[in-house]
């Protein structure tokens, strides 16, 4: 099964944060695991919850796939696998994908490969940054 989890950037500090996603009184939280665990008392314990507001605009979903160095590929991460420029994970027909839509100007459908793909069968994907840290990363290289 896959595991379920989102992460976001602090309202407060801007830090990434990773666990389970809530919206209240139109503010947006992720709610981290904050229980101290003994093996003894594991089963008589409730989980207790930190929730953290975060900012909603930063919001990603855990695809539940990992790259080829075993960190976890979340939405709008910005993956390379040698091809011609970096492509940004998304969503698209229910399945997640690598697009490539921003560097050819347009969307025709067409702009995007299934991740899963490339993550099991070809073990050739790797996660170098995220829209949100490494804008950069999609910017067109110059020819000169």
């Amino acid at each position: 099964m896959r595991e379920i989890l989102f992460k976001a950037k602090r309202k407060d500090n801007g830090e990434w944060v990773d666990g389970c996603y809530a919206k209240s009184k139109g503010k947006t939280f992720i709610g981290i695991d904050i229980s101290i665990s003994i093996d003894v008392f594991e089963v008589f314990c409730t989980p207790i919850i930190r929730w953290i507001e975060v900012d909603p605009e930063t919001l990603c979903q855990f695809t539940g796939l990992y790259d080829k160095n075993g960190k976890r590929i979340w939405e709008n991460d910005i993956c390379d696998r040698k091809e011609k420029y970096p492509e940004v994970v998304k969503m698209a027909n229910g399945d997640w994908t690598l697009d490539y839509s921003y560097a050819t100007g347009r969307d025709y459908g067409y702009s995007y490969c299934n991740l899963g793909f490339y993550v099991n069968e070809r073990k050739c994907v790797e996660v170098v940054g995220n829209i949100f840290d490494n804008p950069e990363l999609l910017q067109e290289e110059s020819d000169e």
